[in-house]
Order: structure tokens, then sequence, then C-alpha cells
């Protein structure tokens, strides 16, 4: 009898322990800057740990700093097609961020200027036969995105991933915030910086060598006010042409980049949106791309892409080599704006024109070619060139993308994919022995979880610095519809 009570004694034993020891669910924030300020804590029992961190989890889901419930009350995207179908300048009047909502309220249309109208003019219908590209039945802002079979090739849009690997160095999250990207190596990082809330530092290690850190963050009212573009003088262009592309509902990623990487699978070592032809990968060409189809209105076959934007708080992609961890999300809002020259009238871009702006690699490389700028809406007079955006409930966070406007007049890329287009100066002017071309700006506009838990994709030494932020561009319009564009900014009118 004795023997079996022992029996029975430890049994009971094994099962109270395998209670108290029972695994839980991975913490969804184990990579969050936002934990990082915060001093860990000891582990105890897992009840006692469930309960605050679905509390913070819960309370993280309620406060999106762009109202992600009131983004998705409208069925159908209706939200994204009120915002893509407006073409004005997202800069245009310096007060509005006196105006910005503080807390609660709908979200701001991170494009609308108190000058706002409806387009002047309608583009001639260069429609060709093509059922690839759905256009004349599509709500005007928001057209369909379904790929086709004839524009997709088997596999085409599957990241082929490499194994890359991270530098072990590491940057403490309690350093003083670094105003200029370096080309050094970050400082080992301290255990008594970790977010992890185990003692093994296996996480801590992993997070503190992801980034981004709590220093590449900045509230929206404490970044200052930027100067206004350059007026259009006399012989100015002022008129503007917004291709309407959709936000890339239909899923079109990959880790490819055939302008700067061509024919290499995960060139960019980071996950891209594309928006427009739907065939773009590592082995595009002209006639690729010019055989495909698009989600743009207007035939516009043109190839838009840009590196997502991941909520930190998931864990999501979690085993990715090259650390860019947490869930995809997808802009609001994608307007792509073609714009005039201050000093000249624009000419046409020639057919396949590749274009790029930013520098991925400017956290090492240094602020050269850097031309991030993230924003939030109701600010845009307040643009940061190296610091993600905090904003204000009800606002939601911008990034603003201009790309280089004044072509050689001869070539369609060059070596450094920059020397064949390059920026106006100061003045708004091309410099000599360049002509102005319209000048693209993809504004992008999300809602985002609310605190520094969010980042961009990024190459693995870059550590998420908000600096490398960039976008890219290749030309496959129509020649007609490229004319008619022109002849909107020249002619000053909003189309």
């Amino acid at each position: 009898m004795a023997a079996a009570v022992s029996a029975l004694a430890v049994a009971a034993t094994g099962l109270v322990s395998a209670a108290v020891i029972g695994v839980g669910p991975v913490l969804a924030d184990h990579c969050d800057p936002a934990e990082a300020t915060r001093s860990p804590q000891p582990r105890q029992s897992q009840p006692q740990n469930d309960q605050p961190d679905q509390g913070r989890q819960d309370q993280g889901g309620q406060q999106d700093q762009g109202q992600q419930d009131q983004g998705q009350q409208n069925p159908g995207g209706q939200q994204d097609q009120d915002q893509s179908q407006q073409g004005q300048d997202p800069q245009q009047d310096p007060q509005q961020d006196q105006q910005a909502p503080q807390g609660g309220g709908v979200a701001v249309d991170p494009i609308r200027s108190p000058d706002a109208e409806a387009p002047q003019t309608r583009a001639p219908n260069t429609q060709a036969p093509d059922t690839q590209a759905p256009e004349a039945d599509a709500p005007a802002a928001q057209p369909e995105e379904e790929p086709s079979a004839q524009s997709r090739r088997p596999g085409g849009n599957q990241p082929t991933r490499t194994a890359t690997p991270v530098p072990s160095q590491t940057q403490d999250p309690g350093d003083g915030p670094t105003e200029e990207p370096t080309g050094t190596a970050s400082p080992t990082a301290t255990a008594t910086a970790s977010p992890s809330p185990t003692a093994t530092g296996g996480d801590e290690e992993e997070c503190a060598d992801l980034g981004p850190f709590p220093e590449d963050f900045v509230d929206i009212r404490q970044v200052a006010q930027r100067q206004s573009d350059a007026r259009p003088g006399g012989n100015g262009s002022r008129g503007t042409f917004v291709s309407q592309c959709g936000t890339n509902r239909n899923g079109h990623h990959n880790p490819d980049n055939f302008i700067v990487a061509p024919g290499v699978s995960n060139g960019a070592h980071h996950l891209h949106d594309y928006v427009g032809n739907l065939s773009t990968d590592a082995f595009s060409t002209d006639e690729s791309l010019a055989a495909a189809g698009t989600t743009c209105r207007q035939s516009d076959r043109s190839t838009y892409f840009w590196p997502v934007l991941r909520d930190r708080r998931s864990d999501a992609n979690i085993d990715d080599p090259d650390g860019n961890v947490g869930q995809v999300l997808r802009a609001r809002a994608v307007t792509l704006q073609f714009r005039g020259n201050a000093a000249a009238r624009v000419v046409a871009m020639p057919r396949f024109l590749r274009l790029i702006t930013g520098d991925a690699k400017a956290a090492t490389n240094g602020a050269a070619n850097a031309r991030a700028g993230w924003s939030c809406s109701g600010f845009q007079n307040r643009i940061s060139p190296d610091k993600y955006t905090l904003c204000p409930r009800g606002s939601q966070v911008l990034r603003i993308l201009d790309f280089p406007s004044c072509w050689d007049g001869q070539n369609t890329d060059s070596a450094n994919h920059r020397t064949h287009v390059v920026f106006p100066d100061q003045s708004g002017a091309c410099p000599q022995g360049t002509r102005a071309i319209p000048a693209l700006r993809m504004t992008l506009a999300y809602n985002v979880p609310q605190g520094p838990s969010y980042a961009v994709d990024a190459f693995p030494e870059q550590k998420h610095n908000p600096i490398t932020d960039h976008g890219d561009f290749a030309n496959v319009m129509p020649d007609r519809l490229m004319q008619f564009v022109v002849s909107c900014i020249n002619r000053g009118r909003r189309c």
C-alpha cells in the first residue's frame, strides 16, 4: 500500500510540474524595438507571464497609429480608392500639421491638400486588346489587380533565399541617438538593454543584431519643417499626372531587383512590393515587360517597386536568413505622381528608362545618395530623412520617394544606374547638358502599430536603418500615353 501511495504522489508531482513549466506561445514582440527600452523581468511560472503578455498584445492591437479598424470599414478597399485617386502634391500646405488629429478620429488623407480638385483631363483611350490589364470596368482609383496567366512565369514570384552572413557586431539600444549614418559596425549590445523576457540571452542577441533601434524613431512633431519645393518660373511646368496602379492587392512580391542585380534571384536580400507590371522579377527584360499585363490603368505597363514595410511585433518570417522578420504591411494608399520642372518644360521619357532613388546601403555607404522621406499624414511639411516617424492616432505613416528627373538625353540606364538621370539643383533647374523629364514621386501611406514597432526590409548589415529606404521604376508606358503625360504637365493640368 505504501508503495502505491508513493507512486501516485510521484505521478501527481510530475503533472503539477508539467503544468507549471508548460511551454507558452512564442512572444510576438521578441524583436519589437519598443521593448528595448524596458527592463527584462525574471521569468517565473508560465501562468503569471501569460496574462501581461496578452494584455500588452491586446493593447498594442488597439492603438494602431493609422486606425486600422477604420481603414477596413468599407468593403472592397474604398479607402484605398479615395486616397489613390488624388493627384495633388502631398506637401503643398506648410501649415497642415496644425490641423492634424492628436488622438482618435478618421485616418487623414495622406495626399489631400486644401486646393485638391478632380483631374481636369481624361487620358486618351490607349488600351490595346489585352484582357490582362483591367481598366474600363474598374473603379477610377482602384483597378483590379488580378495577374494573368500570360504575364506570370512559373515560380517567377517566389523568393529564392540564400543565407547571408549577418555581422556579429550589434548595437546597444540604450546608446544615444546617431544622427548621421556611419560606415562602421555598431558596438556590442549589453545584456541590460535586452528586450528578451528570458534569462538565456539568445533572443536578446538575435534582436539586438537585427535592428531597428529606439533611436531610429522620432515623434513627427519634433521633425523640423522643410523648405517648400522650388516654385515654377515663367518657363516652368506646373501640371501633374497620376498613374493609378492600386496597392498590390494581388500580392506581387519577390526579393529580386532586375535593375541593380539582373538575373540574380534574391539579389536584393529583402522583399519588394510591386505595382504595375505583373511579370517583374530578377529575369525581366524590355521584351518581357512589354508583353506582360498590368495593374495600372491606361495600359501603363511600367513597373514600380519598393521594399516592404513590416509589423515587427509579429513573428512572421522568423526564419528569414536575411533578418527581415515581421508581418508585411500593405500600403493603404499608393500615389504615383509625375510632376513638372520649376525652370523648364518637360520632354518625354524614353521607353524602358530605368530609374532608382535612394540607397539601400546608405547605413554603411553614407548619406550621399540617400533619399528616404518619412512623414505622417497631416504633417507633410515635416519629412525626416533618417528616422522612422511616430504619428499621432488617426495619422498614417508616409513614405515619400522622389526620383531624379534630369535626363542625359541618350541613355536608358548607366553603370551605376544614376548618372544617366540626375536630380535638379536647389532652384529646381536641371544641370547643363540634361533635359527635364516628368519627375516621379511615390507616396505610400500605411497604418502601422502604435509606437516604434515597424521597419522597412533591408540588407542584413543595414539593420533596418530608415535611411536605407529606396524605390525603383522602369518606364513601359505606351508612347501615346507618355505624350499625354507630357502635355498635362506642360499645360499646367492635373490628370
